[in-house]
């Protein structure tokens, strides 16, 4: 191919639709092109086809690499592989100016030839190394697609954001394995703490708590590289939510705390979900005077934190998230009324896509219900509540707080129609 003008000169222009099209045409797989240039294959069909480009330097150097493309044909230095007699400046930093000046006029008596072309990319270089980076055009679309991530489920299928989650994290290696500038790496981490915790987000919600965990602690790794004190304090105050939500609320108070202690007294999504997540788990654990004291400090944080934190994501703190949270919390301390005030009130703002929260909500009031003494209604307003749910989110989460209910229920209740259509409900 290397002979084909038409080849070279897609090459000279960048212009990889034709490269990975001509390539793709000749008998090499996207998937040989996707393994070699450490890219995924439906992003190398995508080029091929025109949707989408490569703009990003690393990327450039990946493909030049992968496919043994010669340096100079993509305007960049001789590849480590090219068995080229190319000039460098690489380590003849201290050479005489006048002598590297006389072997670029050598080079380049001959016209723009490969090495001479090689030459004048390598004096570039020295000096664009020596400038402020740009950032990586794949950091860029990683960082687009935390954010949207964040937005949640909105009717998709837990285990179908998961895969895309999954897919988009493992694109980052290629990007941690170079060396970058600080504040490069310091994004990189950022973004891989932000995709691994919401993974393990949606792992707790599937159920999965030992995957969960792992996720966790390596969102807690990259949150610690990247520097984020709010982004190590979400993590922590997120991983909280797996022990508070399968049996050890003690634990789950101890990861709370320390989400607190990272995230500072600022009003912040972290601070503020810290804050609430810590007074659930102090109300699970028969410490109310610790749990109000706990939401008092998350309501206090609430009215003061910024709008920009406020938006419905994973990564911010809402309203409407702050009302779910302290709907649990006074569900299990048995403040009844508070609790249906924030259930109406989440119900309110959430979305009608919200599959999974609405129904915790209902599994909520149905707990209240039961504390009221309506153990018939609370079982069926439950069993109601789980049957609208769709198959792949009757599961985890929503399965154990309904649970939670059931187990409740006194044994001599166990014989009600209503009491044995939620276990059986449970056990479907």
């Amino acid at each position: 191919m290397l002979a084909d003008p038409a080849f070279v000169r897609a090459l000279r222009e960048r212009d990889f639709t034709t490269v990975f099209a001509t390539a793709h045409y000749v008998g090499i797989s996207f998937n040989r092109i996707a393994e070699a240039c450490a890219l995924k294959a439906d992003r190398v069909s995508q080029i091929a086809r025109g949707i989408t480009s490569v703009t990003a330097l690393t990327t450039v150097e990946r493909i030049a690499c992968g496919l043994r493309i010669p340096g100079a044909l993509l305007g960049l230095a001789a590849q480590p592989w090219e068995d080229t007699a190319v000039l460098s400046t690489e380590s003849d930093h201290g050479e005489d100016p006048m002598k590297r000046r006389n072997l670029l006029r050598g080079a380049l008596a001959a016209g723009l030839t490969a090495p001479a072309l090689a030459a004048l990319t390598a004096a570039r270089t020295d000096v664009d190394q020596t400038l402020s980076p740009d950032v990586p055009q794949d950091l860029a679309d990683l960082e687009a697609a935390a954010e949207s991530y964040g937005y949640g489920y909105h009717g998709q299928q837990p285990t179908r954001v998961l895969a895309d989650m999954v897919g988009d994290f493992t694109t980052l290696r290629p990007l941690l394995t170079v060396l970058q500038p600080a504040p490069i790496r310091a994004r990189l981490c950022r973004t891989a703490g932000q995709v691994a915790g919401m993974t393990a987000i949606v792992l707790h919600d599937l159920g999965s708590r030992r995957e969960s965990r792992a996720w966790f602690a390596t969102a807690a790794r990259a949150a610690a590289e990247s520097g984020d004190d709010q982004l190590r304090a979400w993590v922590l105050a997120r991983e909280a939510m797996v022990p508070l939500n399968y049996g050890a609320p003690k634990t789950a108070a101890g990861l709370a705390e320390r989400a607190r202690h990272a995230a500072g007294n600022r009003p912040t999504a972290a601070a503020t979900l810290a804050a609430a997540v810590a007074a659930r788990a102090y109300a699970l654990n028969h410490q109310s005077g610790q749990a109000r004291v706990a939401l008092g400090a998350a309501d206090a944080l609430m009215e003061r934190l910024p709008e920009s934190e406020r938006s419905d994501t994973w990564l911010t703190y809402s309203e409407q998230k702050h009302h779910v949270h302290l709907s649990h919390a006074y569900t299990t301390l048995g403040d009844t009324r508070r609790a249906y005030e924030s259930q109406q009130r989440a119900l309110e703002l959430s979305a009608p896509t919200s599959s999974m929260t609405r129904t915790l909500l209902h599994v909520d009031a149905s707990a209240c219900a039961h504390h009221a003494g309506d153990t018939e209604q609370a079982c069926r307003r439950a069993t109601a509540a789980l049957t609208a749910l769709p198959d792949d989110f009757r599961t985890g989460l929503v399965r154990r707080r309904a649970l939670d209910l059931y187990e409740t229920v006194p044994a001599q209740h166990h014989r009600e129609r209503a009491v044995r259509e939620l276990r059986r409900v449970l056990a479907a």
